[in-house]
């Protein structure tokens, strides 16, 4: 029950279109409790990623994300961009607007992996819910500064996977996507951190 009301608050506050980064002044305009909290949030997701990559490595021999890159390509399983975060290009809009963005991403991605495996559910589900946690924090921020968007992002075609190799492969690879868009985006709100 709990795990469909944070997936309905995540739809709710996810639905919006792509616009036109605007400028939203210093980069230090951020509440250092909310970045500190992001960045928890950040590590506590990189351990849930990779406790899945483990356990599929453990369970079903599936160990090396860069052998399964053909099949994610033939699968459609898309990757969230997080450019406007490296502390080089940084635009704190367009860069809460992608972590957003990217967060909504795997989101769905981890619900079209759904029926994995029973002993890799649980793991699954922790995953899904911390990042649907994230993905309301920085929504929320967003909406503090005023500038959430009106509409709010639609979920994109998910892949499909008819078969349970299919949904392992795929489980690999989302959890390697999703690590390393935790990555980037873990250097990107430490940078915005730094005193």
């Amino acid at each position: 029950m709990k795990l469909m009301a944070l997936q309905l608050l995540l739809w709710h506050s996810a639905l919006w279109t792509v616009h036109e980064a605007t400028p939203l002044g210093p980069a230090r305009s951020l509440p250092q409790s909310f970045l500190l909290k992001c960045l928890e949030q950040v590590r506590k997701i990189q351990a849930d990623g990779a406790e899945l990559q483990e356990r599929l490595c453990a369970t079903h021999k599936l160990c090396h994300p860069e052998e399964l890159v053909l099949l994610g390509h033939s699968l459609g399983i898309p990757q969230a961009p997080l450019s406007s975060c490296s502390s080089q290009s940084l635009q704190l809009t367009s860069c809460l607007d992608q972590l957003h963005g990217g967060l909504f991403l795997y989101q769905g991605l981890l619900q079209a992996l759904a029926g994995i495996s029973p002993e890799l559910a649980p793991t699954l589900d922790t995953l899904q819910l911390d990042v649907t946690d994230f993905a309301t924090n920085i929504w929320l921020q967003m909406e503090d500064l005023g500038v959430a968007p009106a509409v709010q992002p639609t979920q994109g075609t998910m892949p499909t996977f008819t078969s349970a190799f299919q949904r392992r492969a795929g489980g690999v690879l989302v959890a390697s996507q999703l690590q390393r868009f935790l990555r980037l985006a873990y250097r990107g709100l430490r940078y915005l951190a730094e005193p």
